[in-house]
């Protein structure tokens, strides 16, 4: 080991202290927080609200499914309710475990099970840095933070491209969206509007493309994973239950997640909130199963509290986090594999950013989460994409996939023969077995700085999100795009021109 020496000391590597890319596997029991009996409870209700209120569908296409389905259509309303029994044939043999293959088939990833995918954060209009501040969403930005997305190796799937470039068409954005995805990144990628039938076939033929895959090919190697939030309470639009559709005759995964707000969307209880959910997440399962039987449709969690003095949603709360965790019971009822968010109510990134956070993304891990979306950058309630916030978020994860690291017991580990080297009252700086272990011994931070008071001072006393605000301007500045075919991209950029002047026309 090289002697701490006051210049050692004031040596700061330049060196980003990553994890390599890996499967995460959570190996302890989930947490659970209410018992069998009260889970059964929260199942019967949600059907009792299926059967006797139901659900409005605003989808003539949709309508048409559930009818064949076998539940009642009231044509005038655009009112489903569903027969129980129904429901529960409906539930039976969806897949519990499925693959979603990137273009780097190194970081395919598994969902279900005790895997986890940590994804970034999907659907923010605004952008900010501590250098230009909160702005509206560009092309600029947009395609950075997939760079950046690419470059952190914690973040398992491109989870929504970071903000929306708002300096482009609407109508179009999201074609830009998804190139910057397919191309700029290797990993798997969840489009960020799936709130159109038209979107959602982008997606799919996007996908194909990037792949090299046909229909059939694609059906039985998913490459992207979707998601459609419910307009709750109690409603699906045309364009999310189309989107269901179309995702599930692709037989790409989609998750469906009720956008319950206790106190606004849903009933200001959180079990009140929770059979809403449910009843909702199961009338989305059977949409996407009525469209294709045995389709990879699972379970989904977005259920908070709002500030009741003001009404602004408020995330990372404990009610958050106890929602996840039922969430989670309720999802391994339905033997469906659960997606979840690491969500906080801050305006920047401040020790109020860092606590809620951690609130939610403990609650992931407790709670058995396997793909847990927003993962990386959300801030302000899910309205803005934050550079500062994707490093702080990378770390605390980096710390998760550390702790749920086996502990190494061998022989070999335990260093009997160091601990009598050593004896009583010494120290294992200069044990062989300090020697051999010591660059690889502990997890190394990524944003942390443990330096001592004088060593930090004569730095610059940098916070931790001044620390941040440098990693990922360095990470960009380092940043290389994966290798991806020339043909592959050029097909892709040809589809996206083609589909914008159709489009824009």
């Amino acid at each position: 080991m090289p002697p701490r020496t006051k210049a050692n000391r004031r040596k700061k590597s330049t060196k980003l202290n990553q994890l390599p890319f890996q499967e995460i596997q959570n190996p302890f029991k989930p947490m659970e927080l209410i018992s069998t009996d009260q889970i059964e409870f929260i199942h019967k209700a949600s059907l009792k609200v299926l059967s006797e209120i139901g659900i409005r569908v605003d989808s003539l296409v949709a309508l048409k499914l559930l009818k064949e389905a076998g539940a009642e259509v009231n044509k005038k309303t655009n009112h489903v309710k569903f027969d129980p029994a129904l429901v529960e044939e409906m539930l039976k043999d969806i897949p519990s475990k499925f693959t979603i293959h990137a273009r780097n088939p190194q970081k395919t990833v598994k969902v279900g099970g005790s895997s986890m995918i940590f994804a970034t954060v999907c659907g923010p209009s605004f952008v900010s840095d501590l250098d230009r501040g909160r702005r509206a969403g560009s092309l600029e930005d947009m395609r950075n933070f997939v760079k950046l997305s690419s470059s952190l190796n914690i973040f398992h799937h491109e989870g929504g491209s970071g903000c929306e470039p708002l300096d482009l068409p609407a109508e179009t954005r999201h074609l830009d969206m998804m190139l910057a995805q397919t191309t700029l990144s290797d990993k798997g990628w969840q489009p960020c509007w799936m709130n159109t039938a038209e979107r959602a076939r982008d997606c799919i033929e996007m996908a194909k493309i990037s792949l090299q895959l046909k229909d059939e090919e694609l059906r039985m190697t998913p490459g992207i994973l979707g998601g459609v939030n419910t307009n709750s309470p109690l409603l699906f639009d045309d364009g999310q239950a189309e989107a269901v559709i179309e995702f599930a005759k692709a037989g790409q995964p989609v998750h469906i997640t009720p956008f319950t707000l206790a106190g606004a969307m849903s009933p200001a209880t959180i079990g009140g909130s929770l059979v809403q959910q449910n009843a909702e997440a199961l009338a989305g399962l059977v949409l996407g199963q009525a469209a294709n039987r045995y389709s990879p449709i699972f379970y989904g969690h977005f259920t908070s509290n709002v500030d009741m003095k003001t009404g602004s949603p408020a995330f990372g709360t404990p009610e958050y986090a106890q929602s996840v965790i039922i969430s989670g019971q309720m999802a391994r009822y339905y033997d469906l594999p659960i997606r979840s968010s690491n969500t906080t109510a801050a305006n920047c990134v401040d020790a109020q950013a860092t606590y809620e956070s951690s609130m939610s993304i403990n609650a992931c891990i407790q709670g058995h989460v396997n793909v847990i979306m927003h993962a990386g950058g959300w801030l302000e309630g899910g309205l803005t994409c934050s550079f500062e916030k994707l490093i702080l978020d990378a770390e605390l994860l980096q710390m998760q996939a550390a702790f749920l690291s086996p502990i190494d017991l061998s022989e070999e580990a335990i260093g009997h023969e160091a601990i009598a080297e050593v004896g009583s009252g010494g120290h294992f700086f200069g044990t062989q077995h300090t020697l051999d272990r010591y660059q690889n011994a502990f997890y190394e931070p990524i944003l942390s700085d443990w330096r001592n008071f004088e060593s930090w001072s004569e730095d610059g006393a940098k916070s931790a999100t001044q620390r941040a605000n440098l990693i990922w301007k360095k990470l960009l500045n380092d940043y290389e795009k994966p290798p991806i075919e020339q043909a592959i991209e050029e097909e892709l950029e040809a589809y996206v021109a083609k589909r914008k002047e159709k489009i824009l026309s």
